[in-house]
């Protein structure tokens, strides 16, 4: 099985894609300095191994590496994921 995140823009959505399918989506709205990130969800046959987690985290990952972006979790799922993850609390306040 093969698995990436990937960013897609023109959806404004990190997407979660295993073996060509997409199975989980991050969505998000961007400004000139932040990512809101609104909407989060793995579809109900594919809520196990951490699918969920693991887009998010691919998702902040990219944000940290490639932006100067403050993220704004909007989306329970991924304040609980950033609460329950202290190394990415400082994206909160860039």
């Amino acid at each position: 099985m093969s698995e990436e995140v990937r960013n897609d823009t023109d959806r404004s959505r990190y997407e979660l894609v295993e073996d060509g399918e997409v199975r989980g989506i991050a969505e998000y709205q961007r400004t000139d300095d932040e990512i809101r990130f609104t909407h989060t969800e793995v579809s109900p046959e594919h809520r196990t191994a951490g699918r969920g987690a693991r887009l998010v985290q691919a998702a902040l990952d990219d944000v940290r590496e490639g932006t100067d972006l403050r993220v704004v979790p909007l989306c329970p799922f991924v304040a609980d994921f950033v609460d329950e993850h202290p190394d990415y609390q400082e994206l909160l306040r860039r």
